[in-house]
């Protein structure tokens, strides 16, 4: 499947090519601090499917809790998390994070992970009380 995508700010921009059954949750508390909410998703794809089409995003390397290396890539002006990478045996294959992918709507989620650092409240939402915008 193609995507595309943009940060907030429009600044960086990139297109892909995504196998849509590589998309997974993360509850890990890394991934919980690095987007300020409850878990992460992501979908994957290998490097050479992933191009940046304008701008430069900003790297921030983070030892996650598995000890492995994770390069972080966002927009430095409007902070949006566009993507990750790892090193070694983890540098060909490219996360894409899913709120920056312009068919987020077409791309469901099909595996969780650290699931022990999942926020109980965050796993039915259901019952809450809503409205369709604000």
């Amino acid at each position: 499947m193609h995507i595309d995508g943009a940060c907030q700010c429009g600044k960086i921009t990139y297109e892909a090519e995504v196998d849509p059954q590589d998309v997974a949750i993360c509850h890990c508390t890394d991934c919980q601090r690095l987007t300020g909410t409850a878990y992460r998703v992501t979908v994957s794809t290998q490097r050479s499917q992933f191009h940046i089409t304008s701008g430069e995003p900003k790297l921030y390397v983070k030892t996650a809790d598995n000890g492995r290396r994770r390069l972080q890539f966002f927009c430095s002006d409007c902070g949006s998390p566009i993507y990750t990478a790892g090193e070694n045996e983890d540098a060909e294959q490219v996360g894409v994070r899913l709120g920056t992918v312009n068919q987020r709507q077409e791309l469901k989620p099909h595996s969780q992970i650290w699931c022990s650092s999942a926020l109980a409240w965050a796993q039915d939402l259901t019952g809450l009380p809503g409205r369709p915008g604000d």
